[in-house]
């Protein structure tokens, strides 16, 4: 069976094994469906998944595929998981997740999380993907080559995680930076308390009311106002809008500006 990528799913999901994937410019979807495809596996937007039924894994594999937004699972992710009910737990979980550079103590604390629903985390593995967040003075984009490099060497390694997957390897393979104690425990919920928000967002002049933003949000969060973007509070900063909008006219206050674009596939034919 190969993968999986359709939304508005509704009604009892049977698939087992599975992957639940978050992605809002697309490093994580291509990290799914490659693990899917990789692993002759299933991989289904989480946030798509009806949250009334339970989700049938037959005690096969879970997997839960996500951006790490400041040194953590991000929070929306956390939620909807919250939201799901197995009909058994599965006999292997693991978490992969995509970073610009480095993702702290993510895993441990993604474990803790995943044990208060009585789950057990037994493998974790972190692929360094193109950068997307470019909200603060100093965070910029990948150059180019430095997009290549990264994308060439997740490529060459997925494989590996794959067949780790396969064997049911207890492993946890991730770059975990700087005092990762310290950004994962403290310097996130700093992030969450004051930098993650859609308030600061606002549109150019160049804005063409083309609703891409709209479309691309993963939490469905904009609408169109008088052919202008509006956001309505639900905000992860994923940065899908900014990165997606065909005349750049997105920013977030003054940090963006002059920054670039970058979304997994943009320079696809």
């Amino acid at each position: 069976m190969g993968p999986i990528s359709s939304i508005g799913l509704i009604g009892p999901i049977s698939f087992s094994p599975m992957i639940l994937y978050f992605s809002g410019c697309g490093n994580s979807q291509h990290i799914a469906l490659e693990l899917a495809r990789l692993t002759d596996d299933v991989a289904l937007p989480i946030l798509e998944l009806d949250t009334i039924q339970p989700v049938t894994l037959n005690n096969g594999l879970l997997g839960i595929v996500c951006p790490i937004y400041a040194w953590a699972v991000p929070r929306v992710v956390e939620e909807r998981l919250r939201q799901l009910t197995f009909s058994a737990k599965p006999d292997y979980c693991y978490l992969a997740c995509t970073c610009g550079d480095s993702l702290g103590r993510a895993p441990e604390r993604f474990a803790r999380f995943l044990r208060r629903k009585g789950l057990h985390l037994d493998a974790a593995f972190g692929f360094v993907m193109p950068e997307t967040y470019i909200n603060l003075k100093g965070f910029r984009l990948d150059t180019p080559d430095s997009e290549q490099r990264k994308i060439a060497g997740v490529q060459e390694r997925l494989p590996q995680v794959a067949e780790q997957i396969q064997r049911r390897q207890s492993v946890v393979d991730v770059r975990r930076g700087p005092l990762p104690r310290v950004t994962t425990y403290l310097v996130n919920p700093i992030f969450y308390r004051w930098i993650i928000t859609d308030r600061k967002f606002h549109t150019t002049d160049s804005c063409i009311g083309c609703g891409q933003c709209v479309d691309v949000c993963p939490l469905h969060n904009i609408s169109l106002a008088d052919g202008r973007p509006q956001w309505h509070g639900d905000c992860t900063n994923c940065m899908a809008c900014y990165h997606h909008c065909p005349v750049n006219a997105i920013h977030f206050a003054h940090a963006t500006q002059g920054k670039g674009q970058y979304y997994f596939g943009r320079n696809k034919a």
